[in-house]
């Protein structure tokens, strides 16, 4: 994903490059520049395409199993509104005064089993300048060799959180769609900055795909470890690697056991839950990636 690529040149996924712009990358400080064996880019943001936390807490949990170090991260001074997002105070071991801003930090990891890499930012969505914080994303991307920017969202949708979590794969690029057995997006409203991103990476040619998961829309605030599993699941069968999942699948059983005892507690929730039970057991529940398209469309046009 070099800045120098000829227009001509093919993807990795044998699309062909629009010519495009390069991106410096002004904003983002850099502690070290890795060498990556094919390195793919996986993104997530706390904030509006993070119900549940389950985006954000898939892939600290894949920072965390593939032991990613910390090499970069983009400087929240442009970006935030710090009368909304607050820096805070905190003592150090010295019991010194140090100020915690806004982070969006990058890592690298080896990927165990295949000759891959894999760049993880994990951070929050920016208040101001958008496009301008879409190029930083692009920019680490060009500078590290990344051929795919891949994304991890999570919405609240009608599903019932004692079956299966949904995930479904969106792209625009017709190779990227083919090739990683995704959906085409339809999707018309209003977005947040995975969208921006994504609409930027297609407009300058950047193989980019998005992986979203549906989190149940009575528990809206509670982290969703499940979905956050269901996640990382999708992730890993797309890099095909195996991972091990102990720690979360335990709390994944924990929370929808937790879940169950809150819900059997409100007779009215408890006859909503059934009824979306017995939908999804019907088959007429968004485990369809069609009928999960549109829960994504009606959850962005309501958070809206």
């Amino acid at each position: 994903m070099s800045a120098n690529r000829p227009a001509a040149e093919a993807s990795p996924t044998g699309r062909r490059y629009r010519e495009r712009m390069a991106f410096d990358g002004e904003h983002v400080l850099w502690e070290s520049r890795p060498r990556l064996r094919n390195p793919i880019v996986i993104a997530a943001f706390e904030g509006w395409n993070d119900a549940g936390d389950a985006a954000t807490g898939a892939a600290e949990f894949l920072r965390d199993r593939w032991d990613a170090r910390p090499f970069a991260e983009i400087d929240p001074e442009e970006f935030y509104d710090f009368t909304t997002t607050r820096p805070r105070v905190r003592l150090n071991a010295e019991l010194e005064r140090e100020i915690e801003w806004p982070r969006n930090e990058v890592y690298a990891a080896a990927v165990p089993g295949v000759e891959r890499d894999v760049v993880l930012i994990i951070g929050t969505e920016p208040q101001l300048r958008w496009r301008t914080f879409c190029e930083q994303v692009l920019a680490i991307a060009e500078q590290t060799g990344a051929n795919l920017i891949l994304t991890l969202g999570a919405l609240l949708a009608e599903v019932a959180h004692s079956r299966p979590v949904s995930v479904i794969g969106t792209a625009t690029d017709p190779d990227v769609i083919e090739t990683m057995d995704l959906q085409r997006s339809s999707y018309q409203g209003p977005t947040g900055i995975v969208g921006v991103l994504q609409d930027l990476c297609f407009r300058n040619g950047v193989p980019s795909a998005s992986l979203w998961a549906a989190v149940p829309t009575y528990v809206p605030n509670a982290p969703s470890p499940k979905a956050a599993l269901a996640l990382v699941e999708r992730t890993t069968d797309l890099l095909e690697v195996g991972v091990t999942t102990t720690d979360l699948e335990v709390e994944a059983a924990s929370y929808e056991r937790q879940v169950s005892e809150v819900v059997e507690s409100d007779e009215e929730t408890a006859d909503y839950v059934r009824s979306l039970e017995e939908r999804y057991d019907d088959g007429d529940e968004p485990e369809d990636p069609a009928s999960l398209v549109e829960e994504i469309e009606r959850f962005l046009r309501d958070e809206n």
